[in-house]
Order: C-alpha cells, then sequence, then structure tokens
C-alpha cells in the first residue's frame, strides 16, 4: 500500500467512527465491560477527538509532508509498539504512525485496552486485505527492527534492558500542570476541568498539579470543577476518592474539597486518583522557567502554556514526551 492509499483508508475509517454504528457501538459496550474506567462518555470523547482531529485527508496529508513520508518506504521494517491502557485508545497514535510511514506493525495490546483497537483493524482488514502487515497483534515481540513501548517507571528498566540494543522510543511516567493567574474566568475553569478531570484524570496529558499565586481564592474554582460532579456516583473512582480523603483525615493533612476532588498542598507533581495537589508561587519567581523544566512535565496548561481546556485534545504533531515518532520512523536506520 502507498501513502494516498494508507491515506484513503485511515479517512474512511474517521468516517466509520463518526457513523457509531451498531457494530461499533457494540464494541464500545464490551470494552466498558471489560474496563469500567472506559465508559461510554469518555470513549466517546477519545473517538471524536481522533475522528475529527487526526482521520481527516486535510490533517493527514500535512502531517505526512512536514516530515517527508515517501509515498513507500523503500526498506519497510517491522516496528513493535507495547501499548499503555490508562485512557481509550491511547495506544492509537504509535500505531498510527508506524501505519502512515509504511512500516509494518507488530502489536502488543494493554490488557486494559483490547477491545477497541482489534475492532478497528477487523474492519481495516475487511476493507483492505493488503494491511494485514500492519496490524499484527502478539503477546512476544520477538524480531522487530524497532520497538516503541509505554509504560511505567517501573516497566520503562525492562524495556530498556530488552530493547536498548535496537532503534527504540521508551516512555515512562509523566503528567501535566496547570499554572494559575488568579485572573481566570469562569469559562477558564471550567475548561480546566476538563484537563484535570477527562479520562478520570488518569491519562498523561491530565493536569495533577495546580501552581497558583500566593493567597488565591480557590472557592470559584471548585465550584466550576463541580462541572464533574458526576463522577463521584462512578464505583471504583469513588472508592479512590474515599480511600485518599481518609488517608488526608488519618494524617491530619489540610485539604479543600467540592465532594468530588480532593486538593492538598503537595510539591509532587503526581496526585493519587480523585486527588489534585496544588503549590504557592510567588509572583516575582522563576515559576514558570522552573516547571517547563521539569523532567516528569508532559504539558503545561495556563500561563506560559496550553489554552485551558486543550491538554487532552492533541494535534497529530504533539508527540508524548516530547519525542518526534514520525521522525523517529523516517529516519534512514529505518529506511
Amino acid at each position: 500500500m502507498n501513502l494516498p492509499q494508507r491515506i484513503s483508508l485511515l479517512t474512511r475509517l474517521g468516517e466509520y467512527l463518526l457513523d457509531n454504528g451498531p457494530d461499533w457501538k457494540e464494541a464500545k459496550q464490551r470494552a466498558e465491560q471489560q474496563n469500567a474506567w472506559f465508559t461510554q462518555a469518555f470513549v466517546d470523547r477519545a473517538v471524536t477527538h481522533i475522528a475529527r482531529q487526526w482521520l481527516t485527508r486535510a490533517a493527514l496529508e500535512q502531517w505526512a509532508a512536514s516530515e517527508n513520508i515517501p509515498a513507500q518506504p523503500t526498506n519497510p521494517k517491522t516496528v513493535a509498539v507495547v501499548m499503555a491502557g490508562n485512557i481509550p485508545l491511547v495506544g492509537f497514535h504509535d500505531w498510527l504512525s508506524v501505519f502512515i510511514s509504511g512500516h509494518r506493525a507488530l502489536i502488543k495490546l494493554s490488557s486494559k485496552d483490547a477491545v477497541l483497537l482489534p475492532h478497528l483493524f477487523e474492519r481495516l482488514l475487511e476493507w483492505e486485505p493488503a494491511c494485514i502487515p500492519y496490524v499484527q497483534t502478539a503477546e512476544r515481540l520477538n524480531g522487530a527492527d524497532a520497538y516503541i513501548a509505554t509504560g511505567s517507571n517501573n516497566s520503562s528498566r525492562y524495556f530498556s534492558y530488552y530493547f536498548g540494543k535496537y532503534p527504540h522510543i521508551i516512555r515512562k511516567n509523566r503528567t501535566a500542570v496547570a499554572m494559575l493567574s488568579g485572573k481566570e474566568t469562569l469559562a477558564e475553569l471550567e475548561e480546566l476541568a476538563d484537563d484535570v478531570h477527562l479520562y478520570f484524570g488518569m491519562g498523561c496529558r491530565n493536569v495533577s498539579k495546580l501552581y497558583v499565586p500566593a493567597g488565591y481564592d480557590f472557592i470559584p474554582l471548585l465550584e466550576a470543577f463541580k462541572k464533574y460532579a458526576h463522577l463521584s456516583e462512578h464505583h471504583k473512582y469513588k472508592n479512590n476518592y474515599d480511600y485518599q480523603l481518609a488517608l488526608l483525615i488519618l494524617n491530619k493533612k489540610f485539604y479543600m474539597t467540592n465532594g468530588t476532588l480532593l486538593l492538598t498542598e503537595q510539591e509532587s507533581l503526581f496526585a493519587p486518583l480523585g486527588q489534585l495537589h496544588y503549590e504557592y508561587y510567588e509572583q516575582s519567581s522563576p515559576a514558570l522557567e522552573a516547571v517547563q523544566a521539569h523532567p516528569d512535565l508532559q504539558c503545561l496548561v495556563g500561563v506560559g502554556g496550553l489554552p485551558f481546556g486543550s491538554s487532552q485534545r492533541p494535534a497529530l504533531g504533539d508527540y508524548a514526551d516530547g519525542v518526534n515518532t514520525l521522525d523517529f520512523l523516517n529516519k534512514k536506520m529505518l529506511n
């Protein structure tokens, strides 16, 4: 398959997602049954973004042109992809990068997200049997020419051990933070609620910590965050919230809450599920530069960063960990 053929097939896939036919609805229901974190609302949110922002002919052609992807790679290789499963279709971009570049894909699915992507692969094979080399799944990833692996800080050590001698991209834990000026409007705070709460806050682009000016008034923020009060009705989320609340009470830690999210002052960028950290900064301090340089930062929202509400709406060129996947796949060592 050449590049125009691959782009046409991807465009058809985007249309299939937006059509939301009975087969796709059934797959989404199975995905939620298999993983209760994959609620219909959050799956639809992820899918709509992928279909409208990534799987359009204009977006794909511009993306491929930006990295000079050839119509056909002169020496296509097998690229193994170890996928995460923290949010719906989180590994789709890695597969998409391999597919658009013309390389073969060997995919290890996450047990947490083992329904949605195989269903999409089935559709692709129905439409075009030549897709077989591009959608192979396996438990063991032997014999690949390059590796893309996403996991925790702990699993990344194993990935480095096994895959380090091959061309590779190995990702570790990352998170997002927001820097507030204290002058945000209600609409901006409600957009920030999306950055914090989408996908229950489990994505590496979800805001898990706020940097706020001294004397910041949290009441408007807590009120705006009630936009996601319904999360407290989700049993798994509520269990996490109750557990973190009990720990804060037992340890006599100061906290604030709106009944759905716990705010507590902590230095760590990473916050447990159901909790959001915050830290004060002085207006005259170089806080922004320090935050931007943090090695665990995936993206920054607010002052000096992305617009509120956009952290979980990455463009095709917003690569995880700032590593250009398409450039990696198009280097001479892979072609």
